[in-house]
């Protein structure tokens, strides 16, 4: 009798790559929703950045500032900046914070109401003074960026407290 060649693969080979790939999905999962999320949030960021350019540009004085802020933030339909992950992008007339808001809905697991906030120092001989602050003392300097976390420990490291605190 001749032995008969084998085709195909048994059934117990099959469910141990079954249960390979499902091993892998369970670890990969996690990592590709912690990546999207970032990369939405990244988006507000983009969108920040153009508005802090437009503070950087347009600081020289109160009412530049103020006159800058409002054009900005008349924006679609008084939002500033909009996207489909972001509610607003608004800057604050006085102090020239940059004030993002995120859409919990549309970005996944986020805290409802999440908002990153950059707020402009000028360095005046080493020392960050708040960009609003810099006005009535007439100083000038280079622009820094400070971004409220909740525990704010970049920023506060570097001698630039959030005026909203996170």
């Amino acid at each position: 009798m001749k032995a008969q060649m084998q085709k195909g693969f048994t059934l117990i080979e099959l469910m141990i790559v079954v249960a390979i790939i499902g091993i892998l999905a369970a670890v990969a999962l996690p990592a590709y929703q912690d990546y999207t999320i970032r990369a939405r949030v990244t988006e507000g960021v983009g969108l920040a950045s153009s508005a802090k350019s437009l503070v950087g540009d347009s600081s020289n004085t109160a009412i530049e500032l103020q006159a800058a802020a409002a054009v900005w933030n008349a924006q679609a339909g008084g939002n500033g900046a909009v996207s489909k992950y972001v509610i607003r992008v608004q800057i604050a007339p006085a102090t020239g914070e940059v004030t993002v808001t995120f859409n919990e809905v549309n970005v996944g697991s986020i805290p409802a109401a999440a908002t990153l906030t950059y707020t402009p120092y000028v360095q005046v001989g080493g020392a960050p003074v708040q960009l609003g602050a810099s006005f009535a003392g007439g100083q000038t300097g280079s622009i820094d960026w400070g971004c409220a976390t909740t525990t704010n420990v970049v920023s506060g490291g570097r001698g630039l407290t959030a005026l909203n605190g996170g």
